[in-house]
């Protein structure tokens, strides 16, 4: 079954933009993870997207940085991280991707990986730095067990690297806003919503829009151009001010809402 095909396919009928929320899986803790996830899939996430705590985050600002290090210091690794996919998928119907490093899969062995991932109920898995060139085995394994692997294209990438990325690519390509790493941004990249635009004429694929997306007039300027967009350090600082229990369900629903235009 192939949950984010679906997602999309259903926002572009209803000719709206993808949300996808991402946060830090067990940051502060697992529960509060738990609770985070279920309010997120009742207040219309479309997709939702759980960090891989890693040690060595070194795409992510310092806000996932140290959502990151807070989740470590709590037990967080890739086999718990599995585990608690496994509890979410119980109650939760919506897609879960995995936001990850190659490192803790490597460690855990590729295949081992995917027959955990797909049995815990992960629908799609974005590894920040492998290459689709580096290891074809990697996706060949990914798409045996029905996992969708997900790879990352930059405004300075050339075109033999978007072909080559649409061409691995069922899911959607993860279209990164600006050089750099994630954060909270004020303004959207001059000549972003024309990038995205054209890459969706040229690769054939939906594309999903991430880092720095943060604030509802982004959402509403990349309406019509990108299929989606992802939200993290937007949410993940919320944790960080309030803690993690009711306080942080409460705090990042009120974002959403801000988000989504409900508030």
């Amino acid at each position: 079954m192939r949950r984010i095909a679906d997602a999309l396919e259903v926002c572009r009928q209803d000719g709206r933009l993808a949300f996808i929320p991402y946060i830090t899986a067990g940051d502060p803790d697992p529960e509060t993870t738990l609770d985070l996830v279920r309010m997120l899939a009742d207040e219309g996430a479309d997709m939702i997207e759980l960090g891989v705590p890693f040690s060595d985050p070194l795409a992510d600002g310092v806000t996932n940085q140290r959502a990151a290090m807070r989740a470590l210091a709590a037990g967080m690794n890739l086999a718990t991280v599995l585990d608690l996919v496994a509890r979410v998928r119980k109650t939760v119907k919506v897609p879960l991707v995995l936001f990850t490093y190659f490192n803790p899969i490597y460690r855990m062995g590729v295949e081992a990986f995917a027959r955990r991932a797909s049995q815990a109920g992960v629908d799609g898995v974005l590894v920040i730095d492998l290459p689709p060139d580096e290891d074809k085995r990697y996706r060949r394994t990914l798409t045996a067990t029905g996992l969708d692997p997900i790879f990352m294209l930059a405004p300075n990438s050339s075109d033999r690297r978007r072909e080559l990325v649409a061409a691995c690519t069922e899911a959607f390509i993860y279209y990164i806003s600006r050089a750099g790493v994630t954060g909270v941004r004020d303004d959207l990249p001059a000549g972003l919503r024309e990038d995205v635009a054209r890459l969706r004429l040229t690769c054939n694929r939906p594309v999903v829009v991430g880092f720095g997306v943060s604030r509802r007039e982004h959402l509403l300027a990349l309406e019509g151009k990108a299929d989606g967009v992802v939200v993290g350090s937007a949410l993940v600082r919320v944790v960080e001010e309030v803690g993690g229990g009711a306080a942080a369900v409460t705090g990042i629903r009120n974002v959403v809402r801000n988000l989504l235009g409900r508030s």
